[in-house]
Parts: structure tokens; C-alpha cells; sequence
């Protein structure tokens, strides 16, 4: 634990500072509705609600001003190039913005559940006091009409006592754009579950775009005026501690107290999201400018296991290891744009991806490919963006674990390790990388044989075979597979691949991976990089606690996970 606090101590203090200001945003907005002389009257109709409707009102404004920033691609890959010479820790939170973009909306969810129920409460309780006749102050309070010649001496919306609530809800500014938003919502986290978003990418790409209505229901939201408090001309005038007790006599003589007049709360949401939904534009107009920038297929390649390869150049494109891109294709959808990593390196002339088939859209992309006699189809290309993976180089080793089409960004950082030794670069910081590769079935290999086999000749050639050390592991296999490999065991190169380095059955015993590499680098700075499952990605988090001295000056494991 205090090596996790040690490498996130950033991380953890940004998020504390968040949850501390929702705490601190709430309390202080409840206290206000609670304790304000100015909404005293209000309270004697709505009582407790008031307070936890408008103080869920006020964190629901902070979090949406929060949400779009994690999302910013652009900007976070900005950021990430601005501190690239800063400490890792100091670039830390840039890899969690999707959880905490997820954390967000949960947060979004929970502050409007409370504003929901309350004002469900307040509704109610606004049509119980049009509809009592006993002479209590809320009923006097509720009689005030909307028809006055002071057109803002009413304070209950709902001005008749055959009004329903469900009509008062839907009629009004404020209650028909917070069913639409709540609505809205609702199907943007319900459709944002990992399932759906796996198994039913467009479903949830589709939906997620109803934060548009969402927006805008949030932005109009407070137009209707409905919580209202008293003006401070009226409360000067008659004041509701001196006046509240005779309301029986407002307005009957001359030395009586005035009726209160009220005027509703300003709107505003809008002032908070104005600034992120500025920014949130400027994003979405840079990368729409971007992808449509003509890009030229160069190559297309189709790998065992439904894998399509494309080579691509596009004028003025430029990246770094690791990093990915959109990619859409407007003959199968316009809207659609999925990420994927960049499978070439910086050094190359031209940008490559990998596309495993792996849905509609992917098994759509690869058969139009497929077809001969057709035209190609266009690709619109938006990015590239940063990852985690554009740290590789800041350690002293690193250990690279990929699995299946997971395998994509180190593929990347291998050709750049492979460039960098060819042009004899002094610069490289890393002295030794482990590379991890799990596979399901034999053919996956043969989609980056060439690069490690390269990598092999290279490495051997310039007396630096220490290098690099990599291990491939075939997961699923069968009898006849097995009995060939352990046949041709003996044999110069792998039966499976024809690479040098043996193929392993099964999974990687990571207690004893991790406890050699430890052993080999007692002092070193060891980055763990992964592409892959979220099981595997457990594992190889504990692993690195457990395997982190507690001295700071020994061998400190550094885990790093790809999310997009």
C-alpha cells in the first residue's frame, strides 16, 4: 500500500481534493437554503427538501463542469507533451482520465437522484398547501397568485388546487427539461456498461451522444424560476421574523406588515459549463478539421486470425510510440470513429494499424478490404493521441505484456527500439526490455514474426542480445500442437514461429517473472506496460506491489495500463 501511495500519492490527492470539494459545495449550499432569512417562507412550505434539492443542484453543476474535461483528447495529449519532462508521478493522472470520467458520472448520477426525490417532494408539498384551507401560513403563502399586479408576489408554482402534479411536472420550464435530462442520462450510463460497450459498440457510441439534450436540458434548466426566495426590498419592509407570526394581518392596516413578494433563483448552470463546453467545441472542431485531411492507403495486408493491417501517410501527420488514432469509414458509417493503436513506429515514413475482427463495424472495415474488384474504401483518420505507453523510454527497464491484438503498442515501441539501435542512438535511457506475449491460437504470431525476427538479428549483430527478452505463450492448443512442438524441441528455431526463443504452453508464472526481473535489477526504475484484460491487468498490479522494495533507492515496479 505504500508503494501504491508512493507512485500515485498525485493521483490520489487530485481525487480527494474533488470528493472534498463535493462535500465542501454541498454543505455549504444546504446550510444557505436552510439558514437564509431570504428563503424562510419557502422553507415553511417545502421544510428539509429545499435545502437538499438546491445543494444537489449546486454539486450537480460543479461535476458537469467537470465531465467533458477527461475527454478532451487533444488537450490531455497537450498536457501530456508539456510534461514530458516532469516527473512520472506528475503525469500520472493524465492515463486515468476515463475513470475519472466514469467517476464523474457516477458522482452526476447520485446528486441527481437526491435532486430528483426531493423535488418530488417539494411538488407534493406545493400541492398540498394550494390545496389546504385550515389558514396556515403555507396555504396563505400558496394563495398568493401569479395574477397580482406585483407580477413576483407568488411563491407557489402550482397556482390552482385541481392543478396534479404530473401537469404542474410537464408544463413547466424546469420540470419538463429534468425529465428529459434525467431520461437522457439514464440511457447514457445504462448503455455505457462494460457489456454493452464491448459486445454493442454502437449502441453505446450512439447513445453516448445524447449528452447533447443532456447539455442543453441543463443549460435551459433553471429558466422556469421555480424555487423562489424573497426580495431583499420586501424583506427590508416586512421581514419574516417580525412579520411571519401576523400573517393573518398582512396588508389589513397601515402599521401591519406587507405581503412578501419573491423572486425566482437565477439560472445557473449555465455559467458553469460554459467554459468546458467551449473547450469541449474547440476540441471536437480541431478534430473534425483533422479527419478531413485526405489520408492515401499505402499498403493493406490480411494476417492470419482476421486481422487487417493498413499502411497509411496523411501530410503533416506525426507521432510517438504508443500512441492511437480514430478511425472512420464513412461507406460503413458516418458517425462511427474507433480507436486503435499505431502499430509503426515514429522512424517509419507511414502510420500502420492492426484491426482484429471484433464486431459489426471491425468485420464490415476487414470484408470490404477483402474485395478484390471494389474500389477501397475511404478512411477518415482523427489523431494521434497519447497513452500511457509514451513512457517506455522514461525507464531504466521496462516490461512490456500484451495479449492477442494487445500486442499493437509495443509493436511499435519494438520497430523503435529496432530504429534506434540501427542509427546508433545514444540517447536511449532503457537498457533491457522483457517483452510478454499471450496469444489463444498459433496464428496470431505470424502477425509481427518479421519484427521480431529482425529484432533477434539486430540485437545479435551488435553483441546486444541481453537486450531484449522476449517470451511468447500460446494459451489454447490442442494434442497434435503440442506433440509437434515437443518433437521439434531440440531444433535451432520454434516449429511455431521460427523465431529462436521457444514458444510456452499456457500462462506466465508471474510470481517468478517478477521476482527474477527483481533480482536481475536490484536499483532500477522498472515500468510494466499492458495491453490487455482487466484479470490480467489484477494480477500484474499486485505483482508490482508486492515485488517494490520499501526503500525508495532499490527496484520500484511501475504499473502502467493502456485505456482508451
Amino acid at each position: 500500500m505504500g508503494n501504491w501511495l508512493a507512485n500515485h500519492w498525485l493521483s490520489v490527492l487530485f481525487l480527494v481534493s474533488w470528493l472534498g470539494l463535493n462535500i465542501f459545495l454541498f454543505v455549504y449550499a444546504f446550510l444557505n437554503y436552510e439558514k437564509s432569512d431570504k428563503y424562510y417562507y419557502t422553507r415553511e412550505i417545502l421544510g428539509t427538501t429545499l435545502a437538499f434539492a438546491r445543494a444537489s443542484a449546486f454539486c450537480l453543476n460543479f461535476n458537469n463542469m467537470m465531465i467533458l474535461i477527461p475527454v478532451c483528447r487533444n488537450l490531455l495529449s497537450f498536457l501530456r507533451g508539456t510534461c514530458s519532462f516532469c516527473n512520472r508521478t506528475l503525469r500520472k493522472p493524465l492515463d486515468h482520465n476515463l475513470i475519472f470520467h466514469k467517476l464523474v458520472a457516477y458522482m452526476i448520477c447520485v446528486f441527481t437522484a437526491i435532486h430528483v426525490i426531493a423535488h418530488l417532494f417539494n411538488f407534493e408539498r406545493y400541492s398540498r398547501s394550494q390545496q389546504a384551507m385550515d389558514g396556515s401560513l403555507a396555504s396563505v403563502l400558496s394563495s398568493l397568485s401569479h395574477h397580482e399586479k406585483e407580477g413576483d408576489s407568488w411563491l407557489n408554482p402550482i397556482q390552482s388546487p385541481n392543478t396534479t402534479v404530473l401537469y404542474a411536472t410537464f408544463t413547466s420550464v424546469a420540470g419538463l427539461t429534468g425529465v428529459i435530462a434525467t431520461i437522457a442520462l439514464v440511457l447514457m450510463v445504462t448503455s455505457a456498461m462494460e457489456f454493452i460497450r464491448r459486445n454493442y459498440f454502437e449502441l453505446f457510441w450512439y447513445t453516448h451522444h445524447l449528452f447533447i439534450v443532456y447539455i442543453i436540458c441543463l443549460g435551459t434548466h433553471g429558466l422556469g424560476g421555480i424555487v423562489r426566495g424573497q426580495t431583499e426590498e420586501s424583506m427590508g419592509e416586512s421581514h419574516p421574523y417580525n412579520c411571519s407570526s401576523s400573517f393573518l394581518e398582512w396588508d389589513k392596516h397601515e402599521w401591519s406588515c406587507t405581503r412578501p413578494h419573491f423572486v425566482g433563483h437565477p439560472p445557473e448552470s449555465w455559467k458553469w459549463i460554459l467554459a468546458p463546453i467551449t473547450l469541449y467545441i474547440f476540441e471536437r472542431m480541431l478534430r473534425f478539421y483533422r479527419s478531413q485531411q485526405k489520408v492515401v492507403i499505402t499498403k493493406v495486408v490480411i494476417h492470419p486470425s482476421k486481422v487487417l493491417e493498413l499502411q497509411m501517410r496523411k501530410r503533416g501527420f506525426s507521432m510517438e510510440v504508443g500512441q492511437y488514432i480514430f478511425v472512420n469509414c464513412p461507406s460503413i458509417s458516418f458517425l462511427e470513429w474507433h480507436p486503435f493503436t499505431l502499430t509503426s513506429a515514429p522512424e517509419e515514413e507511414f502510420f500502420s494499424i492492426h484491426i482484429r475482427a471484433a464486431g459489426d463495424w471491425t468485420e464490415n472495415l476487414i470484408r470490404a478490404f477483402e474485395q478484390q474488384h471494389s474500389p477501397m474504401p475511404r478512411i477518415e483518420v482523427d489523431g494521434p493521441f497519447g497513452t500511457v505507453s509514451e513512457d517506455v523510454f522514461q525507464y531504466e527497464v521496462a516490461v512490456l505484456v500484451g495479449a492477442g491484438i494487445g500486442v499493437t503498442p509495443f509493436a511499435s515501441i519494438l520497430k523503435s527500439i529496432w530504429y534506434k539501435f540501427q542509427r546508433a542512438d545514444n540517447k536511449l535511457k532503457t537498457q533491457k526490455i522483457y517483452f510478454y506475449w499471450i496469444c489463444r491460437e498459433t496464428g496470431a504470431f505470424a502477425w509481427f514474426n518479421t519484427l521480431l525476427n529482425s529484432l533477434e538479428q539486430e540485437m545479435e549483430e551488435l553483441g546486444k542480445m541481453d537486450f531484449l527478452n522476449y517470451r511468447l505463450f500460446l494459451t489454447g492448443w490442442d494434442n497434435n500442437i503440442a506433440g509437434h512442438a515437443a518433437l521439434n524441441f531440440d531444433k535451432t528455431t520454434d516449429i511455431l514461429t521460427g523465431l529462436k526463443q521457444k514458444t510456452s504452453f499456457g500462462r506466465p508464472m508471474w510470481d517468478n517473472e517478477f521476482s527474477r526481473i527483481a533480482a536481475a535489477h536490484p536499483k532500477a526504475a522498472v515500468g510494466v506496460f499492458l495491453c490487455g484484460p482487466r484479470t490480467l491487468a489484477k494480477s500484474l498490479r499486485k505483482c508490482c506491489q508486492r515485488y517494490s522494495s520499501l526503500d525508495p533507492r532499490k527496484v520500484q515496479f511501475y504499473f502502467n495500463k493502456e485505456t482508451f
